[in-house]
Parts: structure tokens; sequence; C-alpha cells
């Protein structure tokens, strides 16, 4: 099943979250970056559903786990996930989820469930290009982009017609 599929989809969640956190872990290696038990909890936590996390939603888990964690602790942690590409940030939610190409550059694009939260990470290289090329007509150099979709999935959609 590819992975543009999720969350939307039925698949197997536990292999997701144990997928993200090996890649993790080559990433950090191959990066000579330190992935300390703290970072990669957290980084388990925003991979335990397609919900993103606050840094309050982290803090309240990891306190769950009995870590005495400070809200810099969690800021850093995440800092550190998103510096090395594997989580991205949801401008528009505050919020973080895990990013589905670890270890690759792209853009993010994302399609956000007004209704149920769930956000999918959208893998359209259509797109990428037709950003890059506007982009490139006005002499413009983009360095991050990162397009947030809100909408409906379709479950919520099909949901609000069965209403």
């Amino acid at each position: 099943m590819p992975t543009s599929a999720l969350p939307y989809r039925p698949h197997n969640h536990d292999a997701c979250v144990d997928q993200a956190l090996a890649d993790a872990r080559a990433i950090c290696q191959q990066q000579n970056a330190r992935l300390t038990p703290t970072r990669e909890r957290v980084l388990e936590l925003i991979w335990q559903s397609h919900k993103p996390l606050g840094a309050y939603d982290v803090l309240a888990e990891l306190a769950e786990d009995g870590h005495n964690a400070a809200p810099p602790t969690v800021y850093r942690a995440l800092d550190f996930l998103q510096q090395h590409g594997l989580v991205h940030r949801i401008a528009s939610l505050n919020s973080f989820v895990g990013c589905t190409h670890a270890g690759k550059h792209h853009n993010g694009m994302f399609l956000i469930c007004r209704s149920c939260g769930n956000v999918l990470e959208l893998t359209s290289p259509e797109v990428a290009h037709a950003v890059s090329a506007a982009a490139s007509a006005e002499a413009f150099q983009p360095q991050d982009v990162m397009i947030e979709i809100a909408g409906l999935c379709p479950g919520c959609h099909t949901d609000a017609h069965h209403d």
C-alpha cells in the first residue's frame, strides 16, 4: 500500500510507528546526530496517531509516562526532530506530525481534515513542480515550501452527506 494512502485507508499503524523510529535512528546515525531517549519518545508520541500534536500535548503525554519534562525540553526535542526532517510543523494548527518521507528533501504538503483532525502528507511532484516554476518566473528562490489544505477527509465527507 502506498504511504500516500495514509491515514485515510486501513493500515497497520504499529508498522508506521516502528518504521518511523527505525528511519529516525538510521538518519540520526548518518547525520551523526544524537537521538536521545527523550527525542525518540517525543517522535514516537507524534507518530502515535495521524492527528498532529502540539508541544503541550506532548508534554502531557510525557508526564503520563512519568517523565519530569519541562516545556523547554519538549521544544528542544521538537526543534531537533524538525531540523533532521523527522517531523513537520503544521503552522495553521501550531502542532507537529511525523514526516512520511524522512531524510528526503521535499515540499511539505498537507491535507488537514477540519472535522476529525487527521493530517495526510500529500505527495504530488506535479504540485511541487508548479510551485517551483511559479517562483522561478518571479526570480524567487524558494527554500522552504509548506502547503496546508483544509477540508474534509473521505470518512468525514461521507458522514456529512449522511446527516
